[in-house]
């Protein structure tokens, strides 16, 4: 049986009850950029995504929100980025996480409570 043709990851949801705050922060704050808006089945499709990335964030329009996304985002400075988004104000944990042979890593929740993490990519 031969397999599909699909070749990459586009997006991921999260569910968000406001797609203009939402947007504010993960462009604001986050830093990310707008890579698509427009009209989408009576509602709207909304996607950003960190410079060159080649997944995307679709900012789902949802009743009920503040869920473990599961979506890990990589940097190059788990430390700076930390200190960065605590000193904006986000909700993010105390500290970055450090054990042995894991990368530094932390969690923060977005303005609708949804969970994400930064991940430091390490070398190999």
């Amino acid at each position: 049986m031969a397999g599909t043709r699909i070749t990459d990851v586009t997006a991921v949801g999260i569910p968000v009850r406001d797609q203009d705050e939402a947007l504010a922060f993960y462009v604001g704050t986050l830093g990310f950029e707008k890579r698509l808006d427009g009209p989408f089945g009576g509602g709207r499709w909304l996607t950003v995504a960190p410079a060159g990335a080649s997944t995307s964030i679709a900012l789902v329009a949802a009743d009920r929100t503040g869920v473990d996304t599961g979506i890990r985002f990589s940097t190059a400075d788990a430390a700076a980025d930390h200190e960065h988004l605590r000193a904006a104000g986000v909700d993010i944990d105390p500290e970055v996480l450090r054990y042995p042979g894991v990368p530094p890593m932390f969690t923060f929740r977005d303005a609708d409570g949804n969970t994400l993490f930064v991940v430091e990519i390490m070398e190999a």
